[in-house]
């Protein structure tokens, strides 16, 4: 898709603008990101002594943790781990050995959220060993799989995980299997310039004070990279889908899924595997928030649009939330997307004679041809479990989402070789509410419907 309209341009160059005077931030950078490619690119403020460029490093803070996320679950599509694996199988004397890669993924392993000692953001980092010789009882906060808390220390295991499985150090692993085929470049666990200078802004006065930078060691995988306005629209792209090889698709969907929420019945912002999740404007986004002392970054991407946006900002605290759903809001409102052209398509005949109305007992449900052989059943009127199937070689259907998503749906015939009923894990779906000629479980009153 082609760079945004001039009009769509000035209203983000507004709200960045705003955002980088009112929040008084040094500098801020922020790109759009549509069909893989930057559609826009704005800065305010100084980085260091120049203004930021597409080109301009900040640390991303806790992005990282998403990257070394894709790690893992290669490691568990080459079947070198299982996510329900409790960590001590692979890192045998924690004092949280039951917890699973899953939990730590997620952060409902009950994990403490910050590891013991120094405020580790801001002091020289320690090898894993002594960051495992201080963890105790106190290490365990919450019961696992009780609740979403937050463990920048969870992801420090997991980074000592990726270690002991590849041989090398994690952020070596995320280079060669991640960075490096997504073109990442520019991306780096230390600065390297031209870099944004990290600041604390006074609260009460415009002068700033320089922020530290160390190696975070143990807790890298936490939170130590760097990366530059392209890099990270690469990683947009990424997570709204283009995965250049990387991971899976089927993978990818998979971390998307909602393993828990951080705002109870709100449902705003929750957590899947690696990534954070938030709805927002009708869109339901997933990315990840970055945070180190001097920087903060943000990026969210909508897969069903194979959209993003990102900021960078080199200020230990002052963006306000709004910030990008903001930019995807004016978006939304200057350049709607088109709606895909329809067009007829060949399907199958015999496929073509099973849609329409089926019954699950007195529910009427539609089912329809999505393409190729994959089926939609949707409850007629709105109430009722909708989900989608995809074909199998045998000739069953398997379902993908919604109440029956791992579940077989299957056609049974009548004798003649007629379309009988659908049989989907034990529920039977016929052609007119409760059936006589079908094997309606538990048989169908011989007297029929009656006033």
């Amino acid at each position: 898709m082609s760079p945004v309209l001039e009009s769509t341009a000035r209203a983000l160059s507004h709200r960045v603008a705003a955002e980088q005077a009112e929040s008084r931030l040094p500098s801020l950078a922020v790109a759009v990101v549509r069909d893989g490619r930057v559609a826009w690119f704005g800065a305010r403020g100084l980085a260091g002594e120049a203004a930021p460029t597409r080109a301009t490093q900040y640390r991303i803070g806790s992005i990282t943790k998403s990257m070394v996320a894709v790690v893992i679950m290669r490691l568990r599509d080459e079947g070198r781990l299982d996510l329900l694996d409790p960590i001590g199988k692979h890192i045998p004397g924690t004092p949280v050995d039951e917890v699973t890669i899953a939990q730590l993924l997620s952060h409902t392993g009950g994990l403490t959220a910050e590891p013991p000692g120094r405020w580790w953001e801001r002091t020289p980092g320690m090898p894993f060993e002594e960051l495992l010789a201080l963890l105790g009882p106190e290490t365990s906060r919450h019961r696992p799989g009780r609740r979403f808390h937050y463990s920048n220390l969870g992801f420090g295991l997991l980074g000592e995980l990726v270690a002991r499985q590849r041989g090398t150090d994690w952020a070596h692993a995320v280079q060669q299997e991640i960075l490096a085929p997504l073109g990442m470049r520019d991306t780096t666990t230390r600065p390297r310039a031209p870099h944004a200078t990290g600041y604390a802004v006074h609260p009460w006065a415009d002068v700033l004070l320089p922020e530290p930078e160390h190696d975070a060691v143990a807790l890298a995988p936490a939170g130590q990279i760097w990366s530059t306005p392209d890099d990270l629209a690469r990683w947009a792209a990424f997570v709204a889908g283009d995965t250049g090889g990387v991971l899976a698709e089927a993978t990818l969907a998979e971390m998307h899924e909602p393993a828990t929420v951080d705002d109870g019945d709100a449902w705003t912002g929750g957590y899947g595997l690696g990534l954070q999740l938030a709805r927002a404007g009708g869109r339901r986004l997933a990315g990840h928030t970055g945070s180190m002392p001097g920087f903060l970054a943000t990026v969210w991407a909508d897969p069903a649009d194979r959209v993003g946006v990102l900021f960078m900002a080199n200020s230990t605290s002052g963006v306000r939330r709004t910030l990008l759903t903001d930019l995807l809001a004016i978006l939304d409102e200057h350049e709607p997307r088109l709606p895909a052209e329809w067009a007829p398509s060949a399907v199958d005949p015999e496929l073509l004679a099973l849609t329409g109305p089926w019954y699950w007992g007195p529910a009427a449900y539609a089912l329809r041809l999505l393409g190729g052989r994959d089926l939609s059943l949707t409850p007629i009127g709105g109430t009722g479990r909708a989900s989608r199937f995809s074909a199998r070689p045998d000739g069953t259907w398997l379902g993908l989402d919604g109440y029956y998503a791992g579940e077989t749906m299957r056609l049974v015939r009548n004798p003649d070789g007629s379309p009988g009923h659908l049989d989907l894990n034990t529920f039977v779906f016929t052609r007119t509410p409760y059936d006589p000629q079908a094997e309606v479980p538990g048989g169908v009153d011989p007297d029929g419907w009656r006033a």
